[in-house]
């Protein structure tokens, strides 16, 4: 058994292969992550000590807030052209507002993930109002998708608005079974700056750190605008696309009609 295979199966995440691509030149997916909450409950660097087992050169591409129909739908278009699947956490409210581009989302085989009702500071608040932030948000995302209320979610993973959870909230989730992702390194897009300077600083970190789960926030214009050029810049330069989901039984997909 390979290093790499050896390390999947100690994190209980297996691997697969991704779809082919028909655009021989487009960066692709690489592989595919199987993540399983009972022996990874917790990834990402910048929250937590531990993170997805990728190899030299792996990234997971991740984005938050959405959807945003203007925006998302750049950020989608991109991602396309190059065959990439990514993971969204998704925002309840505005799933509720707008159901057909989380299905959208979904349909084009991407990951959607959790990211509460209303993006609170979920450290700041009571625990019974941060667990209805988490169940209203889930069965939001769960009804844009799939038309049915429920908090129990076709895909157990979850992002806390800006990194901030208690312990009881993290022990909320591992009970329920609902992987808490972070992230290795982020693009810092929720700070003013040019397309040009957030390419720029997303590159030269993702330079420094090798690998690792990316950061973006698909409602902001900067973020959509450089998507393109930042999976030209992945291409070149020897990185490879990882899509995360969840272990178990495969993931329901949007009604496609």
């Amino acid at each position: 058994m390979s290093l790499g295979a050896a390390l999947a199966a100690l994190a209980g995440i297996a691997a697969t292969d991704a779809a082919e691509c028909p655009r021989k030149a487009a960066l692709g997916t690489f592989r595919v992550l199987s993540v399983d909450a009972k022996t990874t409950p917790r990834v990402g660097l910048k929250s937590f000590p531990q993170t997805l087992p990728l190899a030299d050169h792996e990234v997971v591409l991740t984005f938050d807030d959405g959807p945003n129909p203007p925006t998302t739908s750049k950020v989608l278009a991109a991602l396309a052209q190059e065959c990439v699947r990514a993971t969204f956490f998704l925002i309840g409210l505005h799933a509720s507002q707008h159901p057909d581009m989380v299905k959208r989302i979904a349909r084009e085989g991407h990951t959607i993930g959790h990211h509460t009702f209303s993006h609170p500071f979920m450290a700041r608040i009571p625990f019974d109002k941060a667990k209805s932030e988490i169940d209203r948000g889930i069965a939001a995302n769960e009804t844009a998708l799939h038309g049915t209320s429920t908090t129990t979610p076709s895909t157990p993973f979850f992002r806390f608005p800006y990194f901030e959870g208690t312990q009881a909230e993290l022990d909320l989730l591992q009970a329920r079974g609902i992987v808490v992702f972070g992230a290795d390194l982020w693009a810092s897009d929720w700070n003013e700056m040019t397309p040009e300077q957030e390419l720029k600083l997303v590159t030269e970190r993702l330079a420094a750190a090798g690998k690792g789960i990316v950061l973006f926030h698909d409602p902001k214009a900067r973020t959509a605008a450089i998507m393109p050029a930042f999976l030209r810049y992945l291409r070149e330069n020897g990185f490879r696309v990882v899509h995360v989901v969840p272990a178990g039984p495969p993931q329901k997909n949007a009604d496609a009609r």
